[in-house]
Protein backbone atom coordinates (compact mmCIF):
# COMPACT_ATOMS: atom_id res chain seq x y z
CA UNK A 1 0.00 0.00 0.00
CA UNK A 2 1.57 3.68 -1.11
CA UNK A 3 1.02 6.27 1.34
CA UNK A 4 -2.00 7.85 1.78
CA UNK A 5 -1.71 11.53 0.22
CA UNK A 6 -4.81 13.34 0.35
CA UNK A 7 -3.41 16.23 2.31
CA UNK A 8 -5.94 18.64 3.26
CA UNK A 9 -5.35 22.65 3.84
CA UNK A 10 -6.36 24.35 7.17
CA UNK A 11 -8.94 26.12 5.38
CA UNK A 12 -10.20 22.66 4.44
CA UNK A 13 -10.18 21.13 7.96
CA UNK A 14 -11.83 24.20 9.12
CA UNK A 15 -14.43 23.72 6.95
CA UNK A 16 -15.16 19.87 7.27
CA UNK A 17 -14.60 20.17 11.67
CA UNK A 18 -17.57 23.22 11.17
CA UNK A 19 -19.22 20.56 9.14
CA UNK A 20 -19.65 18.57 11.87
CA UNK A 21 -20.61 21.04 14.33
CA UNK A 22 -23.69 22.34 12.20
CA UNK A 23 -24.84 19.12 11.58
CA UNK A 24 -25.25 18.11 15.31
CA UNK A 25 -26.93 21.92 16.14
CA UNK A 26 -29.30 21.64 13.09
CA UNK A 27 -30.71 18.23 14.09
CA UNK A 28 -30.59 19.25 17.91
CA UNK A 29 -32.63 22.64 16.89
CA UNK A 30 -33.55 23.54 13.52
CA UNK A 31 -33.46 26.92 14.18
CA UNK A 32 -29.94 27.49 14.93
CA UNK A 33 -28.16 25.88 11.81
CA UNK A 34 -28.54 25.16 8.02
CA UNK A 35 -30.71 21.50 7.25
CA UNK A 36 -27.60 21.00 4.84
CA UNK A 37 -24.24 21.66 3.92
CA UNK A 38 -23.02 24.47 2.81
CA UNK A 39 -21.24 24.36 -0.46
CA UNK A 40 -17.35 23.60 -0.06
CA UNK A 41 -14.45 25.47 -0.22
CA UNK A 42 -12.64 23.55 -2.56
CA UNK A 43 -13.76 20.52 -5.45
CA UNK A 44 -11.39 18.08 -3.23
CA UNK A 45 -14.21 18.29 -0.51
CA UNK A 46 -16.36 16.49 -3.34
CA UNK A 47 -14.25 13.43 -3.93
CA UNK A 48 -15.60 10.17 -2.73
CA UNK A 49 -13.65 9.10 -0.21
CA UNK A 50 -14.69 7.22 2.76
CA UNK A 51 -15.19 9.16 6.45
CA UNK A 52 -15.83 8.77 10.36
CA UNK A 53 -16.95 10.94 12.82
CA UNK A 54 -15.60 10.38 16.38
CA UNK A 55 -17.94 11.93 19.08
CA UNK A 56 -16.01 11.69 22.79
CA UNK A 57 -17.06 13.37 26.12
CA UNK A 58 -13.32 13.95 28.00
CA UNK A 59 -11.40 10.72 27.04
CA UNK A 60 -15.17 8.34 26.72
CA UNK A 61 -16.15 7.43 23.53
CA UNK A 62 -19.87 8.63 22.83
CA UNK A 63 -20.50 7.98 19.39
CA UNK A 64 -18.25 6.71 15.99
CA UNK A 65 -20.12 5.95 12.46
CA UNK A 66 -18.40 6.08 9.44
CA UNK A 67 -18.42 4.91 5.93
CA UNK A 68 -15.69 3.19 4.72
CA UNK A 69 -15.69 3.30 1.10
CA UNK A 70 -16.81 7.17 -0.09
CA UNK A 71 -20.47 6.32 -1.85
CA UNK A 72 -20.60 10.22 -1.81
CA UNK A 73 -18.92 13.69 -1.93
CA UNK A 74 -17.06 13.88 0.93
CA UNK A 75 -18.66 17.14 2.74
CA UNK A 76 -22.02 15.38 2.62
CA UNK A 77 -20.37 12.06 4.02
CA UNK A 78 -19.00 14.21 7.04
CA UNK A 79 -22.47 16.08 7.28
CA UNK A 80 -24.13 12.36 7.29
CA UNK A 81 -21.41 10.81 9.50
CA UNK A 82 -21.58 13.36 12.29
CA UNK A 83 -25.80 13.06 12.50
CA UNK A 84 -25.37 9.62 12.57
CA UNK A 85 -22.40 9.44 14.89
CA UNK A 86 -24.18 11.78 17.49
CA UNK A 87 -27.99 10.17 17.10
CA UNK A 88 -27.56 6.96 15.49
CA UNK A 89 -24.52 4.80 17.51
CA UNK A 90 -26.49 1.97 18.91
CA UNK A 91 -23.99 1.76 21.76
CA UNK A 92 -25.09 5.20 22.83
CA UNK A 93 -28.52 7.60 23.53
CA UNK A 94 -28.98 10.05 21.02
CA UNK A 95 -26.83 13.32 22.25
CA UNK A 96 -28.69 15.99 24.59
CA UNK A 97 -27.76 19.61 23.91
CA UNK A 98 -25.65 19.40 27.48
CA UNK A 99 -23.66 16.86 26.07
CA UNK A 100 -23.04 18.73 22.97
CA UNK A 101 -21.67 21.61 24.63
CA UNK A 102 -18.91 19.34 26.19
CA UNK A 103 -18.42 17.11 23.48
CA UNK A 104 -15.22 17.02 20.93
CA UNK A 105 -15.28 15.62 17.88
CA UNK A 106 -12.45 13.94 15.25
CA UNK A 107 -12.52 13.56 11.23
CA UNK A 108 -11.11 10.51 9.69
CA UNK A 109 -10.70 10.85 5.53
CA UNK A 110 -10.31 7.28 4.80
CA UNK A 111 -7.76 6.03 1.66
CA UNK A 112 -9.56 3.61 -0.49
CA UNK A 113 -9.27 -0.09 0.70
CA UNK A 114 -7.01 -2.72 -0.28
CA UNK A 115 -6.23 -6.05 0.81
CA UNK A 116 -3.57 -6.40 3.27
CA UNK A 117 -0.71 -9.06 1.77
CA UNK A 118 1.13 -9.84 4.79
CA UNK A 119 0.36 -9.02 8.65
CA UNK A 120 3.69 -8.65 9.39
CA UNK A 121 3.18 -5.60 7.28
CA UNK A 122 0.34 -3.66 9.48
CA UNK A 123 2.07 -0.60 11.38
CA UNK A 124 0.12 0.61 14.48
CA UNK A 125 -0.75 4.56 13.89
CA UNK A 126 -0.97 4.21 10.01
CA UNK A 127 -2.82 1.74 9.16
CA UNK A 128 -6.32 0.84 10.45
CA UNK A 129 -7.94 -2.41 9.86
CA UNK A 130 -11.32 -4.49 8.67
CA UNK A 131 -11.28 -7.64 9.34
CA UNK A 132 -14.02 -10.19 7.82
CA UNK A 133 -14.83 -13.94 7.84
CA UNK A 134 -18.30 -15.99 7.20
CA UNK A 135 -20.60 -12.66 7.69
CA UNK A 136 -18.75 -11.31 10.82
CA UNK A 137 -16.75 -7.86 10.42
CA UNK A 138 -15.57 -5.08 12.74
CA UNK A 139 -12.82 -1.98 11.87
CA UNK A 140 -10.89 -0.30 13.93
CA UNK A 141 -9.52 3.04 12.69
CA UNK A 142 -5.29 3.65 12.36
CA UNK A 143 -5.51 6.25 15.89
CA UNK A 144 -7.22 3.36 17.87
CA UNK A 145 -4.42 1.25 19.05
CA UNK A 146 -2.06 4.59 19.32
CA UNK A 147 -4.52 5.09 21.89
CA UNK A 148 -4.57 2.08 24.19
CA UNK A 149 -0.68 1.69 23.92
CA UNK A 150 -1.10 -1.78 21.44
CA UNK A 151 1.12 -3.46 19.86
CA UNK A 152 0.71 -4.63 15.99
CA UNK A 153 -0.50 -8.06 17.02
CA UNK A 154 -2.75 -6.95 19.78
CA UNK A 155 -4.44 -4.44 17.15
CA UNK A 156 -4.84 -7.40 14.90
CA UNK A 157 -6.54 -8.97 18.13
CA UNK A 158 -8.48 -6.55 19.04
CA UNK A 159 -10.04 -6.03 15.76
CA UNK A 160 -10.81 -9.32 15.16
CA UNK A 161 -12.82 -9.31 18.78
CA UNK A 162 -14.49 -5.79 17.06
CA UNK A 163 -16.36 -8.66 13.83
CA UNK A 164 -17.35 -11.17 16.97
CA UNK A 165 -14.09 -13.53 15.74
CA UNK A 166 -11.69 -15.33 17.95
CA UNK A 167 -8.61 -13.05 18.72
CA UNK A 168 -6.55 -15.49 16.60
CA UNK A 169 -8.59 -15.26 13.42
CA UNK A 170 -6.05 -12.93 11.63
CA UNK A 171 -4.11 -15.88 11.32
CA UNK A 172 -6.73 -18.18 9.92
CA UNK A 173 -6.42 -17.98 5.91
CA UNK A 174 -10.38 -17.77 5.59
CA UNK A 175 -10.60 -14.55 7.54
CA UNK A 176 -9.71 -11.32 4.84
CA UNK A 177 -7.85 -8.62 6.25
CA UNK A 178 -8.53 -5.19 4.80
CA UNK A 179 -5.92 -2.05 5.37
CA UNK A 180 -6.44 1.54 4.88
CA UNK A 181 -4.90 4.60 5.88
CA UNK A 182 -6.85 8.32 7.24
CA UNK A 183 -5.97 11.93 7.65
CA UNK A 184 -6.83 12.17 11.09
CA UNK A 185 -7.62 15.97 12.39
Amino acid sequence: MSDFQFGLTEEEKNYLRGLVGQSITSRLDASKGPSAPPEPPTEKMKEHLGAFVTLKIGRNLRGCIGNVRGSGELFRTVWNMARSAAFEDPRFPPLSEKEFETVAYEVSILSPLDICPDPELVEVGRHGLIMSRGGRSGLLLPQVPVEWNWSRETFLAQTCVKAGLERSAWKDPETTILWFQAVVF
